[in-house]
């Protein structure tokens, strides 16, 4: 007998509900597996398509997007986890691919080793991370696909299939961000080294300045970005850049002040003064901007990129040509200044050189993102419209697991290779196993 846990293990939520980060999406499953091997997600695979259900995967649900969303069968990983494997000679680590981001991060910390680069956060599995294409900031280094060496994954048939550069190449060029469209992954082989620290300079600085000045901030940094605070002038940079040592980390009181306190818990509250009273906002987005102070530490990677958050909300973010970047932004806060939203949260500038992935958001182009987010439970539509009639001007393409409106006539003209991936999941899944609404959105029928 198969010890595939059925749905009544992993409900999330109430009557066989699911529910997604931001609590913006809610699906009902018919049933939901958690396989304990490859063997048995094959399985439930061709159980699925025997009784005629569709099928997704799901990680920790931080895509604001219905990209996990299903009625039919819904995959939980939570079995699949750990290290397979780590190659010292070829520099890589094979995980399966439920392991969260943070368990990786420890699990190759204490072996030495390191990523070169990851996002702002480190809850989610390692196969719902690179699906999305979520990524960080870096000047050469790109998102957390770009460092995908290998891949496994259960297609539409039961099958397992491997790829890589040399092996099922056309597969392994579409499938590192794959939008859990062409299979569900099983495991992913990373590139990684040996573990260096970073040295982080965050500072104040006028909205102006960081404008005038982002191509030479962004040519002398390995790794740059900045939060704008609408209804300011005000931004907060972060540079990160390699460092010979030695570590010199955050205090843990000052640690805990800035990050959890302030950042966490005051600025949590302060949103929800801002929802109760809108017209407060402005004066709020003032004083979030000066809360934070100016500080260098130097740290292993995984602590210096990421943080915690706890606010939760709802997030757009849209890559632009870099190039674009500076005007992109200029027009939202001229949008913002004129306009009579009242925006709580900071908009989030990070960049990434072009990488070689089929559906990147930086495929073929170096890219700038700006994300724009509001606290969860404020009405977000306008902002959001607004500001994608921004980005939408400038060829943006927006992130596979945030907020957008955009479908798949509009992505076949921003991504000259989207012919290439919609026929190889004409091949891998003709039947649409693996469809729900939100592919069927983006990517057509």
């Amino acid at each position: 007998m198969s010890s595939t846990r059925t749905a009544s293990a992993k409900r999330n939520g109430k009557n066989g509900t699911w529910r997604n980060w931001g609590g913006n999406v809610l699906a009902r499953p018919a049933r939901e597996v958690a396989p304990a091997s490859v063997a048995e997600l094959a399985e439930a695979v061709r159980r699925a398509a025997e009784d005629g259900l569709r099928v997704k995967a799901v990680g920790s649900g931080h895509s604001f997007t219905s990209i996990a969303a299903t009625d039919g069968v819904l995959i939980r990983p939570d079995l699949l986890t750990g290290i397979r494997d780590i190659d010292r000679a070829a520099m890589t680590v094979t995980v399966e691919a439920g392991t969260p981001l943070k368990r990786l991060n420890l699990a190759l910390a204490r072996e030495g080793l390191s990523l070169t680069n990851m996002g702002d956060i480190m809850e989610q599995t390692v196969s719902g991370a690179t699906s999305t294409g979520t990524h960080g900031t870096g000047r050469e280094s790109a998102s957390i696909a770009a460092q995908i060496r290998g891949l496994e994954m259960v297609t539409a048939d039961g099958s397992v299939l491997t790829c890589s550069e040399r092996e099922n190449s056309e597969v392994f060029a579409a499938a590192r961000i794959g939008l859990g469209a062409l299979g569900v992954v099983t495991a992913i082989t990373f590139a990684v080294e040996p573990i260096f620290l970073l040295t982080a300079r965050e500072e104040p600085m006028p909205f102006d300045r960081v404008l005038a000045d982002f191509d030479e901030l962004w040519a002398e940094n390995e790794h740059f970005e900045f939060y704008w605070f609408p209804h300011t002038g005000s931004t907060n940079t972060k540079r990160n850049n390699r460092s010979a040592g030695p570590a010199q980390p955050v205090g843990r009181l000052r640690g805990w002040f800035e990050d959890e306190f302030l950042s966490n818990g005051v600025f949590q509250a302060a949103n929800w003064v801002g929802r109760a009273a809108p017209v407060g906002v402005p004066a709020i987005a003032r004083i979030s901007s000066k809360a934070l102070s100016a500080r260098t530490y130097t740290d292993t990677p995984y602590k210096v990129f990421t943080s915690p958050r706890r606010v939760r909300f709802v997030e757009m973010e849209y890559a632009v040509p870099r190039e674009a970047v500076v005007e992109t932004l200029r027009e939202l806060k001229t949008m913002v200044d004129r306009s009579r939203l009242r925006i709580s949260f900071p908009v989030e500038v990070r960049t990434a050189p072009a990488d070689d992935i089929t559906l990147s958001t930086a495929s073929g182009r170096d890219s700038a993102y700006i994300a724009v987010h509001m606290f969860r439970g404020t009405p977000y539509q306008a902002y959001f419209t607004a500001a994608e009639r921004i980005f939408t001007a400038h060829g943006g393409r927006p992130h596979w697991g945030k907020l957008h409106t955009r479908d798949a006539e509009y992505f076949s003209r921003v991504y000259p290779r989207f012919g290439e991936f919609t026929a190889l999941r004409d091949r891998l899944d003709p039947d649409r196993l693996f469809r729900n609404d939100y592919l069927r959105r983006v990517l057509g029928s």
